[in-house]
């Protein structure tokens, strides 16, 4: 997703209205996210629904590897190898 462009992608709910169609086509084009204002001020933003999907991807992955970087910043690692080894013995893998 690249920058986002004041010029271009900040947009009235009032604009919005008059030119739904135009808004998401852009949106959709560029791939970048239309800011809503209402009295002039940031009120919603709009996402093209496959940019959403993959912030929610990126958000999913980071919960599962958050408690694996607790354990690296606390110490709580072994070497793959070492890992490879009780793996196998536990699960009687020859080799």
């Amino acid at each position: 997703m690249s920058q986002i462009s004041p010029s271009e992608d900040i947009r009235s709910v009032t604009d919005l209205k008059r030119n739904t169609r135009d808004i998401l086509d852009h949106l959709h084009a560029t791939g970048r996210p239309v800011i809503l204002t209402v009295n002039g001020r940031a009120d919603s933003v709009l996402l093209d629904v496959r940019v959403y999907e993959k912030h929610l991807q990126a958000g999913n992955m980071a919960k599962l590897l958050a408690p694996a970087e607790r354990d690296v910043e606390g110490g709580r690692t072994r070497s793959a190898r070492g890992f490879l080894k009780e793996f196998k013995r536990a699960r009687k893998i020859p080799g």
